[in-house]
């Protein structure tokens, strides 16, 4: 039977594959190896990125950003582990501003987020939810499901982790793409380490320039207050503070007080007496080395004391010098609440500047003791010329004019002789009281009376200020003021010469006591002058004194501006003169 097929025709086998198939399979091919060199592309495109720049934070939004771009996510983010095993830095990408104010604070490595912390190994979930380390998230959080974590090392130690939500179309994550963010992630642990180092390297060199700024300044013979003001501003600015204050001993040697604060809210800090146990400050005192905390509000070593530092968050301390088993202050920098924690290149460095400290105010001291002992010297060379000149020509002048009067017949002229006699008496006497004055030490009577008493209150005031009030006396003060009137001089002068320390940040201080019918104390300054509102109870007190006695107070601007504070009392009247 003859086939009906006809002549050279081959019969196609239903099991092989049409040319079609095998062009279609093939483009299927081309269009996944052209998607994979994409990729790749893509991938070293991102690496070059990340590793272009130096500055640290731009490095790590790149990271993240080079991420999300990668993978095809809606949301990205890129958590720096801190020293305390927390987030200590967070950078979105995604969310707006708006919304992150809206969601709340930032994440610090709970739940899902700590599992790679407490596991760094990459993960790869198709649902969020379902994780058991997962317990929701904020409100107005965006809704997210699908989720790729992977780990960044930065020399075999664990830097931060990148979490990667919701690809888009709904679909997941897969090995490819957990494949491709890994590789990500050694290219960032580079680029990571090459931003650290080059960072460390500029913050060392402007540590540097600020030191020999400090030290050309300390060799030029500026004063204790302009090194300190120097050495905070230098501070703050390389560190990035928001906040810089100086704590001091005060007298009881139990507290410390703030008396220098630059920053956020300077003036509700500025004059906070702080304990040495239980306080953040104190803390550096007890340790004798460096203290940081990652919330200064929060800290456990603050046990004493109402709640302060409110608005500050990250914050570090360190004591300034030692002297004689003690310390000189502290010097603390903090940043606002939600900022980054002080890192070791930073807070590193911050003993040495505190060491400089320390120096400007050994310095300050000894140009102090060398500017009293040629004061004293003085002192005593004017003593000796009133004693050895001016007391003996009066003494000479009144026993002429009293050898004279036996020839004055005219009775009023002999009157009028005589009155002059009696003046030179009362001003020898008034310069033997300035000599005793002047030749007052720290021991003997003289110590006890009222003209050292205001000399030691004023050389006193000037460890607070950086410099030596300006004082000037007149009368007989140990003479002709009683005891108690003179207790409530100095307690009135040591209140109002520490209202200066505390609030006038003043260049100049003049003192002025006078004696005659009455008492009158002066104290003036070139501050910033008397607060429109707060508390007043310092000059209340002032004031209460003055009425106590029978006399007034007035607290006003002064002449050139500043604060002028002027206190007054009448004396007894057998301490008034007579005749």
């Amino acid at each position: 039977m003859a086939s009906s097929s006809e002549p050279g025709h081959t019969p196609r086998n239903p099991a092989q594959p049409s040319l079609d198939d095998l062009l279609s399979g093939l483009q299927s091919r081309l269009d996944a190896a052209r998607g994979t060199t994409d990729r790749i592309n893509s991938l070293l495109e991102a690496v070059l990125a990340v590793g272009r720049d130096l500055d640290l934070g731009q490095v790590l939004q790149h990271i993240v950003e080079a991420a999300v771009s990668l993978v095809d996510a809606e949301y990205g983010a890129l958590g720096v582990i801190g020293e305390d095993h927390r987030l200590s830095q967070f950078i979105p990408v995604g969310v707006d501003q708006g919304q992150i104010e809206r969601i709340g604070p930032l994440p610090r490595g709970h739940g899902l987020l700590g599992e790679l912390i407490r596991r760094p190994e990459p993960l790869r979930l198709t649902e969020i939810s379902e994780h058991p380390s997962s317990y929701g998230v904020p409100e107005h959080h965006p809704p997210m499901h699908s989720f790729l974590g992977v780990p960044i090392r930065v020399r075999d130690k664990i830097f931060g982790n990148l979490y990667l939500t919701e690809k888009h179309g709904g679909a997941e994550f897969d090995a490819e793409d957990e494949a491709v963010v890994s590789t990500l992630a050694v290219a960032a642990g580079v680029a990571i380490d090459n931003a650290r180092l080059y960072t460390r390297a500029r913050l060392r060199e402007r540590w540097l320039a600020a030191s020999a700024e400090v030290t050309n300044l300390l060799l030029s013979g500026s004063s204790q207050q302009e090194v300190l003001d120097l050495l905070i501003a230098r501070a703050a600015q390389i560190a990035g503070a928001d906040l810089t204050v100086v704590a001091l001993p005060v007298s009881d040697d139990a507290s410390l007080e703030v008396r220098v604060a630059v920053g956020l809210d300077a003036d509700v800090h500025r004059g906070l007496v702080l304990p040495r146990v239980g306080s953040f400050v104190g803390a550096a005192v007890q340790t004798g080395g460096l203290v940081s905390t990652v919330d200064v509000r929060r800290d456990p070593r603050i046990t004493a004391g109402p709640p302060r530092w409110a608005g500050l968050g990250p914050a570090v301390a360190v004591p300034i010098g030692t002297v004689e088993g003690g310390v000189r202050g502290v010097l603390m920098l903090a940043r606002a609440v939600g900022k980054r924690v002080f890192g070791p290149e930073e807070s590193g460095p911050l003993a040495g500047f505190a060491g400089q400290a320390a120096l400007a105010m050994e310095l300050a001291e000894r140009r102090r003791d060398s500017e009293q002992v040629a004061l004293l010297e003085e002192r005593d060379r004017i003593a000796r010329d009133l004693h050895d000149l001016a007391i003996q020509r009066l003494f000479a002048t009144g026993m002429t004019l009293q050898g004279a009067t036996r020839f004055i017949d005219h009775p009023e002229a002999s009157d009028r002789v005589l009155r002059a006699i009696d003046d030179l008496d009362e001003t020898v006497r008034t310069i033997r009281s300035s000599i005793f004055g002047l030749r007052a030490r720290e021991q003997g009577p003289a110590a006890h009376g009222l003209r050292a008493r205001v000399t030691g209150a004023v050389d006193r005031a000037a460890a607070g200020l950086g410099f030596a009030p300006a004082l000037r006396t007149e009368g007989l003060l140990d003479l002709r003021v009683p005891p108690p009137v003179a207790d409530e001089v100095v307690a009135v002068l040591e209140e109002a010469l520490s209202n200066a320390v505390r609030h006038a940040r003043a260049d100049r201080v003049d003192v002025e006591l006078s004696v005659d019918g009455e008492v009158n104390l002066t104290v003036t300054d070139d501050g910033v002058g008397l607060p429109q509102a707060g508390p007043r109870s310092g000059l209340a007190n002032l004031a209460e004194r003055a009425k106590h006695l029978g006399g007034s107070f007035r607290a006003g601007a002064g002449p050139d501006g500043g604060t002028r504070l002027v206190w007054r009392v009448p004396l007894p009247p057998a301490q008034r003169r007579t005749g």
